[in-house]
């Protein structure tokens, strides 16, 4: 059962059986998010990793927190080391960590405590195909992912790749959660579109919470 939340006058979306769109949940830290994301891209800078099949994503990345994910022609897995500085990935701060468990909290998910967050970063053209995320040991715990500066068209498909998906507006402060019969679903980004934005200006961030292990 949804919470109280979700009521008619809010912006929240429910997108299927235990995963919605938050409407602006996170709008009250963003600045504070987006000014330890540039801190911390200091130590761990962004980058376009490469794919098993010899491809560079469009979208640059970093992690932050015990683990990381990491994309080479090796394969997808997650590394405590981030492998361009061969030190570990700079740690989840307190803000990080508090809003992602207020955010899980929010659709049922007590206890949310992340030990990974892929920090993404998109510019005009980038995009996210559709993907399951399935390199994490602990499938029972929620992914919690959080908009910030250009708004982007969200794609939640099904759990198969061929269903096809229905899209959603994100823009800044929004946060999306899924887990229990929804955690394997399939979701994606369409190509981002130009744009200026305040915070943040011709770019999107979005932070991805996940339990690793």
């Amino acid at each position: 059962m949804l919470p109280d939340l979700f009521s008619d006058e809010s912006r929240n979306e429910v997108l299927g059986p235990g995963a919605a769109i938050l409407g602006g949940f996170a709008l009250d830290v963003t600045d504070d998010l987006i000014a330890q994301v540039r801190a911390m891209s200091a130590f761990s800078s962004f980058r376009n990793m490469e794919t098993r099949g010899g491809k560079r994503m469009s979208v640059a990345m970093f992690n932050c927190g015990s683990l990381g994910w990491v994309s080479d022609r090796s394969g997808y897995r997650y590394d405590a080391i981030d492998p361009e500085t061969g030190t570990p990935w700079p740690a989840l701060s307190p803000l990080f960590l508090d809003l992602a468990a207020r955010a899980a909290d929010a659709l049922g998910y007590d206890d949310f405590v992340p030990d990974a967050c892929l920090v993404n970063r998109y510019i005009p053209g980038s995009r996210l195909s559709l993907h399951q995320d399935m390199d994490e040991q602990d499938h029972g715990a929620p992914i919690v992912s959080v908009s910030l500066g250009l708004p982007a068209t969200f794609l939640w498909g099904g759990l198969e790749r061929s269903i096809r998906p229905s899209r959603y507006r994100l823009v800044h402060g929004d946060v999306v959660v899924w887990g229990g019969p929804s955690r394997m679903i399939f979701h994606g980004v369409d190509e981002l579109k130009n744009g200026d934005h305040p915070a943040t200006g011709a770019l999107r961030y979005n932070l991805t919470f996940r339990k690793a292990r």
